[in-house]
C-alpha cells in the first residue's frame, strides 16, 4: 500500500508543478563537475530504465573495476575478496542486481561489452575481471529482466560501452596510482580521429597484496579499436580486448591455512567487428563477434591439491535494423546467434574428470515496437516486443514485453512488463555425464523463468531538482537448484521480489550536486540471498576554484543473506551484518592544456574505518589511502 501512497503524492506534486507554467525543464549539462556515483537515469520509449555510469563517475569514484564501479548505484550489491581482483569462483566475485546475479554454476543477469555478451561459456556465470572499467565510456545497467535485447540469461544487465574519438584530433592519458597494501595501477590510452578513420588504444595494469595474507590481486587488460566512416551513412568498427588476470583466496579468518592458496586466473582475447548504418528513414548494424578465453583454477579440499581447467569459446552474430516507416512509429527487427562452450578437466592426484569439447547454441529472431500518440503538450507511447529462442537441446522459449510511457513537460511516468528466461548452461552435461553418471536426464530441466512488472515516476521540480520513483515486483519460478539422492538439478525453487527505489538529483550551483538514491527489497521468503532491505547510497561533489574537484560518497546496506542460490553442497550459507561506508577523493588540476593537463589526487576508500563483510569472514579492507597524477596531452 505504501508504494501507491507515495506515487499518488508525487503524481499530485506532478500535477501541481504542471500547471505551474508552460515551460520545459531539463536538467543542465555539467561540464566541469561530474555527477556523483551516476550520471543519469534516462527512460526509452520503451519503458526501460537505464542508469548510466561514465568514464567520470568511475573516475571520481577512484573506482578500480568494475565491481567498485557499480556497488554504489542503487539497487546493486556486490561480493568479492579482494581489493584488486574479483575471484570468479565459488562465492568470489559476484555483481547482483535487486537479488539477482551469479548462481555459481550460471547467472542471472547478462554482462556485455558493446552488446556482446561476456560470460565464462561452460558455467555461464560473468567473469568480472574480464569487464575492465579502463575501456569504458560509460556502462549502462538496465535492472529488469530484458527478453527481447538481451535474451537468455538476462533478468538484468550491465553493458559496457567503449571509449571511441568522436572529434577530430588525437588524445592522449597517462594515470599513475598508488596506494596502501602495496597497490599500483597504471593507465595509458591513446585516441585520434583523421577525417573519416578514428582508433584508439588504451593499457591497463592493476595489482595490489591486499589487505589480508593471501588476498593478492592482478589485472591486465589491452584494447583497440579501429573505426571508418565510409561515407555519412555507413561505417565499421573493429575492436579486440585481451585480459590476463589472477586473484587469490585468503580464506575465512581463523580458519587453518590450507596447503595452497587457492587461485584463480583467468585469460581472454575478443574481437568484435560492427557494420553500423545510418539510413533516412532506419539505422541498425551487423555484429559478428568471437571470445577464447580459458581458466586455471588452483584449489583444495579434504583430498588435497586439485585444479579445475576450463576453456571455452563463445561467438555468434547479431543484426538488427530500426525503422520508421510512418511517422511516430519504430520498429526494431533483430537477429541473435550464440554458440558457446568448450572442454573442462578436473585434475586431481588420483584422478582425471573431463569433459571434451561441448558447445550449446541460441538462435533468436526477435522485434520491438513503440508508438508515439501525441495528445497536446502529453505523449503517449505504447510498446511490444518479442523474442523466439531456438537452442540447441532444450525446448523453444519466448521471451516477451510490453510497456507504456506517458510523457508530460516534466515528468515521465511508465509501466512496464517482462517475461525472462534462464537456460541452464554447458556445466549441466558436465555434471550429469561425468560426475552424476545419469546420462542425459540434463534435458529435464525446464528453464528458469522470471514475470517482472514495474512502474515509475520522473518528476523535474525545478532546474536544478529531479527525482524519480519506482516500484518493482518480480516472480520467480523454476529455479533450479542442486538436490541430492540422486543427485541432480530440480526446478523446485519459487520466490517472489518486491522493491521499490528512490533516486534524487540535486545540483543548486553550476559546480556544485548531490545524488542519493534508496532501494528497499521485499522478499517472500527469509531464504533469499543477496536481498538487503534497505541499500543507501548518496554522492556529493563540487567544483571550488576551478581548480580543486571534492567527491564523496557514502553507502549504506543493511543485513542480508549470503549464499548461493543453486545450494551447491559447497556452498556456505550465512548472514552477514549491515556496515555504513564513506568514500572521498580530492583532485586538483595543476596545469590546464598549457602544454597539457595535469591533476594529482588523493582518495580514500571507507574512511570512517568500518569493519564489515561482502561474505562471512571474509572482512573487507579498513580505511585505505590512494594518491596519483593524471596527466592528458
Amino acid at each position: 500500500m505504501h508504494v501507491f501512497i507515495i506515487l499518488i503524492i508525487l503524481l499530485f506534486l506532478t500535477i501541481l508543478t504542471e500547471k505551474s507554467n508552460g515551460q520545459t525543464y531539463e536538467l543542465p549539462t555539467l561540464e566541469v563537475v561530474s555527477s556523483p556515483i551516476v550520471e543519469e537515469i534516462k527512460l526509452n520509449n520503451r519503458a526501460n530504465q537505464i542508469t548510466v555510469v561514465t568514464e567520470k563517475q568511475i573516475e571520481s569514484m577512484n573506482a578500480l573495476d568494475i565491481a567498485s564501479a557499480l556497488r554504489r548505484v542503487p539497487g546493486i550489491n556486490i561480493s568479492r575478496f579482494n581489493l584488486v581482483g574479483s575471484y570468479g569462483g565459488a562465492e568470489g566475485g559476484s555483481i547482483f542486481i535487486r537479488g539477482m546475479g551469479a548462481e555459481r554454476p550460471g547467472a542471472e543477469i547478462m554482462t556485455l561489452i558493446d552488446g556482446r555478451p561476456v560470460f565464462q561459456g561452460i558455467f555461464t556465470h560473468p567473469l568480472l575481471d574480464l569487464l575492465s572499467v579502463d575501456i569504458a565510456e560509460r556502462i549502462e545497467i538496465y535492472k529488469t529482466p530484458q527478453p527481447v535485447k538481451f535474451g537468455n540469461m538476462s533478468f538484468g544487465a550491465v553493458n559496457i560501452i567503449t571509449k571511441r574519438k568522436k572529434e577530430e584530433g588525437f588524445e592522449t592519458k597517462l594515470g599513475i596510482t598508488y596506494g596502501e597494501h602495496n597497490t599500483f595501477i597504471g593507465y595509458t590510452g591513446h585516441g585520434g580521429k583523421i577525417k573519416d578513420w578514428d582508433y584508439f588504444i588504451i593499457g591497463g595494469y592493476k595489482r595490489s597484496e591486499g589487505h589480508r595474507d593471501d588476498a593478492d590481486g592482478q589485472l591486465e587488460s589491452y584494447f583497440v579499436r579501429l573505426s571508418k566512416e565510409f561515407n555519412k551513412s555507413w561505417d565499421f568498427t573493429l575492436t579486440g580486448l585481451f585480459s590476463d588476470n589472477w586473484g587469490d583466496d585468503p580464506g575465512r579468518i581463523n580458519s587453518p591455512k590450507g596447503p595452497v592458496t587457492p587461485r584463480f586466473k583467468s585469460r581472454s582475447l575478443a574481437f568484435d567487428l560492427t557494420v553500423s548504418n545510418k539510413l533516412d528513414f532506419s539505422n541498425g548494424f551487423i555484429k559478428f563477434f568471437i571470445e577464447d578465453g580459458d581458466v586455471r583454477w588452483r584449489r583444495y579440499d579434504k583430498e588435497g591439491v586439485f585444479h579445475s581447467n576450463t576453456d571455452w569459446k563463445n561467438y555468434g552474430f547479431k543484426i538488427e535494423q530500426n525503422i520508421n516507416p510512418v511517422n511516430n512509429l519504430n520498429l526494431t527487427l533483430g537477429l541473435d546467434y550464440l554458440k558457446y562452450g568448450g572442454k573442462f578437466a578436473e585434475i586431481r592426484p588420483t584422478r582425471t574428470t573431463t569433459l571434451d569439447d561441448t558447445f550449446f547454441y541460441n538462435f533468436a529472431p526477435y522485434f520491438h515496437s513503440d508508438y508515439t500518440i501525441n495528445i497536446s503538450d502529453i505523449k503517449l507511447i505504447p510498446s511490444f516486443g518479442l523474442r523466439y529462442n531456438k537452442s540447441k537441446d532444450f525446448d523453444s522459449e519466448w521471451g516477451f514485453e510490453g510497456g507504456l510511457v506517458l510523457r508530460l513537460k516534466k515528468t515521465d511516468l511508465h509501466f512496464r512488463y517482462a517475461r525472462g528466461f534462464n537456460l541452464p548452461g554447458v556445466y549441466v552435461v558436465y555434471f550429469y555425464t561425468r560426475v552424476w553418471n545419469q546420462g542425459e536426464k540434463w534435458k529435464d530441466i525446464k528453464p528458469e523463468i522470471m514475470d517482472s512488472y514495474e512502474v515509475g515516476i520522473s518528476h523535474i521540480f525545478s532546474d536544478w531538482f529531479k527525482a524519480t520513483f519506482t516500484a518493482f515486483w518480480n516472480f520467480g519460478k523454476d529455479r533450479f537448484i542442486y538436490v541430492d539422492n540422486p543427485r541432480r538439478f530440480e526446478n523446485l525453487e519459487k520466490y517472489k521480489i518486491f522493491g521499490e527505489e528512490l533516486t534524487i538529483n540535486i545540483n543548486p550551483t553550476e559546480n556544485t550536486e548531490f545524488f542519493f538514491g534508496i532501494t528497499h527489497l521485499n522478499p517472500d521468503r527469509e531464504d533469499i540471498p543477496h536481498t538487503p532491505e534497505i541499500s543507501l547510497t548518496s554522492g556529493f561533489n563540487i567544483l571550488l576554484f576551478k581548480k580543486l574537484t571534492i567527491n564523496l560518497d557514502s553507502q549504506y546496506v543493511s543485513s542480508r543473506l549470503v549464499t548461493n542460490p543453486r545450494k551447491m553442497p559447497s556452498s556456505v550459507t550465512g548472514k552477514v551484518g549491515s556496515y555504513f561506508v564513506i568514500n572521498g577523493k580530492v583532485d586538483y588540476k595543476v596545469t590546464d592544456k598549457n602544454p597539457f593537463e595535469s591533476h594529482i589526487f588523493l582518495a580514500v576508500e571507507n574512511l570512517n574505518n568500518r569493519k564489515y563483510e561482502y561474505l562471512v569472514n571474509y572482512p573487507a579492507p579498513g580505511r585505505t589511502f590512494f594518491g596519483g597524477i593524471k596527466i592528458i596531452f
